[in-house]
């Protein structure tokens, strides 16, 4: 039996599967296994409203897997056989709702927006399992129709299958989030009565948090003047995370932009990395990617330390079963 490696030299290890940005061509599904780790909307919907639509857990399935390499829709196939098939997050009648970034006025090669391919073939897979309805939208920073056109994600959704929402005013309902900083916000209802609901953001730099992924998305289920948040962002953010706990996430890093995020423009900040992190805690998702790529922990993303303080996952995924696969 091979010994296990000290923490320190696991997340060292594991960190280097993404930092060489692919995994050799002809290596077939290497896999690195370390130490462990659905409700239905009530109607109406309640005033505090909290959705944890998280999959019961599954001792045969990895907490975290890492695809590199192939086509992005192979990428998605691939994440979802190994934390054990899309069965296991969607059931036959399930209305699913699905959360792309998709935020900016921007083409998907300047990696602003969540990559459409991966949007699509999500959109595909869950319809392909039995679910009646699959909702895709965002509450964008730009003019919407403008940017579901331009990022790619709506026509690519709608081509699989799905109803694209756009954020339009009576789409929104007040929830109290009963947050140490979100208290009564208005939520995209795209997010309040789905059985099931897929977080699928972009690895981007952010100017205020070091990089915007998993749990930083949800700021697009936002109505109102969301910038006035950024004063205390952390704790905004994990006001979000406890809100929400989403069934999937899954993080397009097929190509990142490493610089000058979130808005992004230049294709020279851009870097592909052909790469898809995917699991159930989203915590330990953004804490990989964050150290992946701009060599970011939870001291400089406090958010992350409070989510953990609240029970909401780890940043420390040095001790989770993850797999690291190619395609």
């Amino acid at each position: 039996m091979t010994p296990e490696l000290p923490l320190v030299a696991r997340r060292q290890a594991l960190i280097q599967l993404l930092r060489v940005g692919m995994l050799g061509a002809g290596t077939a599904g290497a896999a690195v296994w370390l130490r462990s780790r659905s409700r239905r909307p009530e109607e109406p919907l309640p005033v505090g409203l909290r959705r944890d639509l998280r999959p019961p857990a599954s001792p045969d399935a990895p907490d975290l897997v890492v695809v590199q390499g192939g086509e992005p829709r192979a990428a998605v196939r691939r994440a979802f056989e190994a934390l054990g098939g899309v069965r296991r997050f969607i059931q036959r009648g399930d209305v699913v709702a699905i959360k792309p970034n998709m935020a900016w006025d921007r083409t998907p090669e300047q990696a602003a927006n969540t990559n459409p391919e991966v949007v699509a073939e999500v959109v595909r897979l869950c319809l392909e399992a039995g679910a009646a309805r699959v909702l895709v939208g965002d509450v964008c920073t730009n003019e919407p129709q403008r940017v579901y056109q331009r990022s790619g994600i709506a026509a690519a959704a709608r081509a699989e299958g799905a109803e694209v929402i756009l954020p339009e005013r009576r789409r929104f309902r007040r929830v109290d989030l009963r947050g140490e900083v979100l208290g009564e916000w208005p939520i995209f209802d795209l997010v309040l009565r789905a059985d099931k609901v897929i977080n699928i953001p972009i690895a981007k730099h952010h100017s205020l948090t070091g990089a915007t992924l998993g749990i930083k998305n949800w700021y697009g289920i936002l109505g109102g003047q969301r910038h006035r948040l950024h004063q205390r962002i952390h704790e905004s953010l994990a006001d979000l995370a406890s809100f929400i706990r989403p069934t999937l996430t899954i993080i397009d890093a097929w190509r990142v932009l490493v610089r000058n995020g979130p808005t992004g423009g230049n294709l020279a900040d851009v870097e592909l990395r052909k790469t898809l992190i995917a699991g159930t805690d989203p915590v330990a998702l953004d804490a990989w990617a964050a150290k992946a790529y701009w060599d970011l922990d939870e001291r400089r993303m406090r958010y992350l330390t409070l989510a953990a303080e609240r029970g909401l996952g780890t940043p420390q995924f040095e001790k989770l079963r993850v797999a690291a696969l190619t395609v």
